[in-house]
């Protein structure tokens, strides 16, 4: 994993996975807590 952070498997993929993975997850926080913003 070598290439500066996220970039270790093609820079672009990597970054948009982690993305994806955080909105996901306060998308289940956000459900779970009933929307406590």
């Amino acid at each position: 994993m070598s290439g500066g952070g996220y970039g270790g498997y093609g820079s672009g993929a990597g970054f948009a996975l982690i993305v994806v993975l955080f909105i996901l997850l306060i998308i289940v926080g956000v459900s779970y807590t009933g929307g406590g913003y």
